[in-house]
């Protein structure tokens, strides 16, 4: 039973290094110029390493011991490799181990070493015919093991994906002098909204039927008709054709947020509602610069 236990281990150790080889893409192939491999022969060796350990290791899960030995062999070479590599003074250089991220290193070449002597002495350990009941255990062995690798992995996904959205400048609306009334001028859309309360602001939103985009912020638009902050109008661009002529708006969705003697203080093209929530911030921030 051990036999065949390692035999499940070491093979998936193969798949699991295909795997992250093929899926690493051009990161990985680069990794292969630290033993002097570089495009277009690269990429040949990169799939054809990823392609040579999966099929090892199905020829491994299936019990062939010129598999295992080959499999040996090759993980010899990946040793002798890195520590050419490393008495070059490549140290920390990818590795191409896992993929794209392992780094060169003694710990490196120690780990492919001790995969050398396991696949060589794997054919020497004895293998017997499994139960029904061992094969059942094996099994549920792989399967927790395969569950705890996924949430393993679901974990660091989840990291990498914070990490990626707290590294993301947020985009504001897209404002574009030669677009839509001028910013610091007055403008006739003042007189849509009538009177505005100290510190409100108006917010001249420029929608139209055929836009998906507009159809799809409508409840975004909509919150803003209840902020405290604004007064909002719609104008679509068939009804109110008029108003869009007269702002020289270029497109839909357009905001145009305007101060409380009508004057233009930010506009622009918006795509979400942190866009459009991005125009009132410019104008409020615009009408504190003016009046300080």
């Amino acid at each position: 039973m051990l036999s065949v236990v390692l035999s499940l281990a070491l093979a998936a150790v193969l798949l699991v290094s295909a795997g992250m080889k093929l899926a690493a893409g051009p990161a990985g192939r680069a990794a292969l110029a630290t033993y002097g491999l570089r495009e277009p022969l690269a990429g040949s060796v990169w799939a054809a390493l990823g392609a040579l350990e999966a099929g090892l290791a199905v020829c491994v899960i299936a019990g062939s011991e010129r598999a295992m030995y080959a499999t040996a062999a090759l993980f010899a070479i990946f040793t002798t490799a890195q520590a050419n590599a490393l008495v070059r003074g490549r140290g920390g250089a990818p590795c191409g181990c896992f993929g794209s991220r392992g780094t060169l290193s003694r710990a490196s070449v120690g780990r492919a070493a001790l995969l050398a002597v396991a696949f060589a002495a794997l054919p020497l350990l004895p293998r017997t015919a499994l139960s029904t009941d061992e094969w059942l255990g094996v099994g549920l062995g792989a399967a927790l093991v395969l569950i705890a690798a996924l949430g393993v992995t679901v974990l660091a996904l989840a990291r990498e994906l914070g990490t990626l959205r707290m590294s993301i400048t947020p985009q504001g609306a897209l404002e574009i002098p030669s677009e839509g009334p001028e910013v610091g001028g007055r403008t006739a859309l003042a007189k849509a909204f009538g009177p505005l309360g100290e510190g409100v602001l108006g917010l001249a939103v420029f929608t139209s039927q055929a836009c998906h985009i507009c159809r799809a912020l409508e409840p975004a638009v909509a919150s803003f008709e209840r902020d405290p902050r604004a007064v909002v109008r719609r104008f679509d661009e068939v009804e109110e054709a008029e108003a869009w002529r007269l702002a020289d708006i270029p497109g839909s969705p357009f905001a145009v947020a305007i101060g409380e003697d009508g004057t233009v203080l930010a506009k622009g093209t918006f795509n979400s509602g942190a866009q459009l929530e991005s125009v009132l911030a410019t104008a409020e921030r615009r009408r504190g610069a003016l009046s300080a």
